[in-house]
């Protein structure tokens, strides 16, 4: 029996330059009510530093906030750039929000791809993976270990106890964030499960799936495991046209921000987002009405075998009544189906 499809819906963190941030983070809190009462089971939010011109809220104090208006869905930091941070800060820090929203906290760890970033915390080429890997090992060590010792490539711990410990033990489940290849199989050896970039197209993705079920076999793990997110910008509108007419320019926006960003720079030859927003769209998004989006997401479970379906469905500018409609649709409508 494969394992029941659980939904994951990215809030809305990223907006334009000149927008009423304060407006905007309240229509978040809304969103986040809506999803969890329309049956949604998770709530994610991303990391990204120097994200100008968009303003660009953080995961971990808004899952914090958003912990306070809900009490059912998990939460997950979809993704923390590991690279960029020390690992007692995100230990600690973690274990604090695992504490706020109940124990539901999901964590989501990457290695990051924007080049700003690593150049503005000082973390040189030749060192990223490295640190990445050795933040990793420790952040999951300090969390289940009394007391930690590492003298490290990067960092040095010397009988370290945290202050603060998670409230699931030994640990939250750990994930990993991947668009490349290598990161793809490494998630079968280090983490918990896989949160597998939606910016591929379908054959794209059913390539990369190929090599996280082969790296799960020769770590001797069944697949798919419990958490294995797929996700995919998807959009529900009244009528195929009309759905095309108020998301794409929103969603072609956010990928020429990602190639602008180096995102193309770690992307196998074939995913590239240089392309014109109606090719863009062929068999990389989901977008249509209620009918075409179901076939569409069970098509890809078919294909892929996810256990967790992850949607966004607002981009920068978007109007929140969009996003709010195309909410309500899903759960009405889509989301009855594809369970």
């Amino acid at each position: 029996m494969p394992q029941p499809l659980r939904t994951s819906l990215m809030l809305p963190v990223e907006h334009a330059a000149g927008e009423d941030i304060a407006a905007r983070f309240a229509g978040m809190l809304e969103i986040a009510r809506l999803a969890e009462q329309g049956g949604i089971d998770m709530l994610t939010a991303p990391q990204h530093y120097l994200a100008a011109p968009s303003q660009y809220l953080h995961c971990v104090p808004v899952l914090a906030r958003v912990a306070a208006e809900v009490s059912r869905v998990a939460l997950c930091t979809n993704i923390i750039q590991l690279t960029l941070h020390h690992p007692v800060e995100v230990a600690e820090t973690l274990a604090t929000l695992d504490i706020a929203c109940g124990g539901r906290l999901i964590a989501g760890f990457g290695r990051g791809y924007h080049e700003q970033e690593f150049a503005s915390f000082g973390v040189p080429r030749g060192k990223r993976l490295s640190r990445f890997l050795e933040v990793l090992n420790l952040v999951e060590r300090l969390w289940c270990e009394e007391r930690v010792s590492h003298a490290g490539e990067h960092f040095t711990l010397d009988d370290a106890a945290l202050g603060i410990r998670p409230l699931q033990r030994p640990r939250p489940p750990i994930i990993l964030g991947a668009s490349a290849d290598a990161m793809i199989a490494r998630s079968a050896r280090l983490a918990d499960g896989l949160s597998l970039a939606g910016h591929f197209t379908l054959d794209g993705q059913q390539r990369q799936v190929a090599i996280y079920r082969d790296a799960l076999a020769a770590c001797g793990k069944p697949f798919p495991p419990p958490f294995f997110r797929v996700g995919v910008e998807c959009y529900v509108g009244e009528t195929p046209d009309g759905a095309l007419h108020e998301a794409l320019p929103y969603v072609a926006k956010k990928y020429a921000n990602y190639a602008g960003w180096g995102q193309d720079d770690v992307l196998p030859v074939d995913q590239s987002f240089a392309l014109p927003p109606q090719q863009l769209a062929q068999g990389r998004f989901i977008i249509g009405d209620a009918a075409a989006v179901t076939e569409r997401i069970l098509e890809y479970r078919e294909a892929l075998g996810m256990t967790v379906f992850g949607l966004r469905m607002h981009w920068v500018g978007m109007p929140h009544a969009l996003n709010v409609k195309s909410l309500e649709r899903f759960c009405d409508k889509v989301l009855p189906a594809i369970r």
